[in-house]
């Protein structure tokens, strides 16, 4: 296959945006969408996006089934599913860059008091009131914006996950809610062949960023670990601000 300036470029953020969800267990969407948007039209990025989403997780719980909190994962999973159409409703019927904009804030203030404040309250166990609140919310910001993660760092932040337990739990996490996504883009007929064709051509990139995700993550203790996901929680909500104000 003859690789044009167009290829190389989706390659390049696939692989990248792969390197670090494999590594931190989210956050490649934010990093891949925005830029694959200024390459190719954005309903064709964000199936991508969902795809290589859950091609990583596949790979993930393969390698790492054993590392998975299923117990953890099923639960904010349940629960997402019943907050997405109130996200999906949320940005029918409200001033989105409002929204973003306090969003975004609240993440930035958020991230800062993890990163500098006293640390959160270990859940010794899995609790079905944090479940609930961390997986709803996650629903409600992933139907909205396609933002699941902050509230599921939370929620691993509190049960004290290792990095390689934080990494294979959300795996879980997101293969399903990842499925349900693609399902939807299916019915909705976004699921076009430009988003397929797109896709294969980023699995020769995808896989080895997947493993080299896996080094780095292998090489985290826990408290660099969530120090290192604050501050890209921290980024997110600054992107959400910035975003909101363009």
């Amino acid at each position: 296959m003859f690789v044009n300036s167009l290829t190389a470029n989706i390659l390049a953020i696939i692989f990248f945006a792969t390197i670090f969800r494999s590594a931190f267990g989210f956050g490649e969407s934010l990093i891949a969408v925005p830029l694959l948007a200024l390459q190719i039209p954005l309903n064709v990025a964000v199936p991508l996006s969902v795809l290589v989403s859950i091609t990583i997780a596949v790979i993930v719980v393969v390698q790492d089934w054993n590392k998975i909190h299923f117990r953890s994962a099923g639960g904010l999973i349940g629960f997402t599913l019943v907050g997405i159409p109130i996200g999906l409703l949320l940005l029918e019927k409200t001033d989105d860059r409002i929204v973003k904009t306090a969003l975004g804030v609240v993440i930035c203030l958020f991230a800062f008091y993890l990163l500098y404040g006293k640390k959160l309250k270990e859940l010794k166990k899995d609790n079905i009131a944090w479940l609930f609140g961390c997986g709803l919310l996650a629903g409600i910001l992933g139907g909205a914006y396609g933002i699941n993660g902050p509230p599921l760092v939370i929620y691993g932040a509190k049960r004290r996950w290792s990095a390689q337990h934080f990494r294979a739990t959300l795996q879980g996490y997101f293969l399903i809610a990842s499925i349900v996504g693609i399902i939807g883009y299916w019915l909705t007929g976004l699921l076009v062949p430009a988003v397929i064709r797109y896709y294969l051509w980023c699995l020769p990139v995808m896989v080895p960023g997947v493993f080299i995700g896996r080094i780095i993550n292998h090489r985290l203790t826990g408290e660099s670990f969530f120090k290192y996901v604050y501050i890209f929680l921290f980024a997110i909500g600054l992107f959400l601000v910035v975003h909101s104000l363009i």
